[in-house]
Formats: C-alpha cells, sequence, structure tokens
C-alpha cells in the first residue's frame, strides 16, 4: 500500500480511513478514538446516528448563536434605517402623527431579522463546514465511495499530533474496524 500511497500523492498522506461494520462499532470507536486524544478526525456515515456527536467529544455548534446575532443586527439595521428616512431624509407628517411612528415599523423590522438570521446561517454553515471545497482528499479511496450508501468510517488525519502513520492503523484495527487503509493527498 505504500507504493500506491507514493504513486497518488508524491508520499504525502492526508491520513488513514477505518471501516467499521455498523453503527455501534463505529459510536464505540468514536469513545476509544476521542479517549486516545485524537483531535483531526471526523466519523462518516450514511445517515444521522444519534449520540453520535457526544461520542466522539463534540462541543455545541457555534452556528445558533452567530444567526442570532446577525438575526438582531439586522432588525436593528432594519429599524435604524427607517428611523432615519422618516426622521431625517423624508420627515413627512402624515395624518398628524410623529415622523418617527414606530409600530408602523415592526414589519420590515422583523423582515430584515428574518433576512439577517438566515443569511447568518448560510455564512455560518459555509464557514463551519471549510465551504466551498471543490474536493477531498478522501475522496481518493474507492472504499470512501460506500458512505453514501452502507458504509460507516473514521478518518484521523495525518496532521494531527497524536498521529503516528505505523501505530494509528494498528490502533484503529484494535477497537474493531474491518479494513483500514492510508489515504493520499
Amino acid at each position: 500500500m505504500a507504493e500506491e500511497t507514493t504513486a497518488a500523492g508524491d508520499g504525502k498522506e492526508y491520513g488513514v480511513l477505518a471501516q467499521f461494520a455498523d453503527p455501534e462499532k463505529l459510536m464505540h470507536a468514536c469513545a476509544k478514538v476521542r479517549d486516545m486524544g485524537f483531535s483531526m478526525w471526523d466519523a462518516h456515515t450514511p445517515f444521522p446516528i444519534h449520540g453520535l456527536d457526544k461520542a466522539m467529544g463534540l462541543k455545541r455548534s457555534w452556528v445558533s448563536a452567530f444567526v442570532l446575532v446577525m438575526g438582531l443586527s439586522g432588525a436593528a439595521i432594519g429599524m435604524l434605517m427607517q428611523w432615519w428616512v422618516a426622521e431625517n431624509a423624508y420627515p413627512l407628517v402624515i395624518s398628524g402623527k410623529p415622523f418617527f411612528s414606530w409600530p408602523a415599523f415592526i414589519p420590515i423590522t422583523f423582515e430584515c431579522g428574518v433576512l439577517g438570521g438566515a443569511s447568518g446561517a448560510i455564512l455560518g454553515l459555509l464557514i463551519m463546514g471549510r465551504l466551498p471545497r471543490h474536493h477531498h482528499a478522501l475522496f481518493n479511496s474507492e472504499r470512501f465511495k460506500q458512505v453514501t450508501d452502507d458504509a460507516f468510517f473514521i478518518s484521523i488525519e495525518a496532521g494531527d499530533p497524536e498521529y503516528d502513520s505505523a501505530q494509528t492503523p494498528r490502533f484503529l484495527e484494535e477497537i474493531g474496524a474491518s479494513h483500514v487503509e492510508p489515504v493520499p493527498v
């Protein structure tokens, strides 16, 4: 396999890919990988598995906070924009009402908040997922194509401080991997 890695990726490894037979073995393996102290790794499944995030030791996503901040900012900008237009740019007296009659501005403020929140969700997703990424090194593995159908994988990146090109594949086999292979860059 070392010859395949050298030929495909000029001797550079992305890391190692391990296949597991079922979701239970994957969950057990994720807990073991987490406990070994690996930090640059991921689990790949064809469907969501309840509790996998806890087994991996993932923290709560910051995307919801980003959406909240963007939504509130959008609402504030919407209200400020309407206030500025009503008070400064085009001050019109309509039916004797004050220039800044805030109840009339609530619908636009709400819509600006929704627009800000939706924009925050999209931006947060793109930033957190490191997208757009047109190609990933795991796509170099023929076996990885099964992840969209019926296979369960763990990938550990070679840049991880705990990664060892000889010990890591052996460790993955010990915790129940049915197949382990190095992945070229």
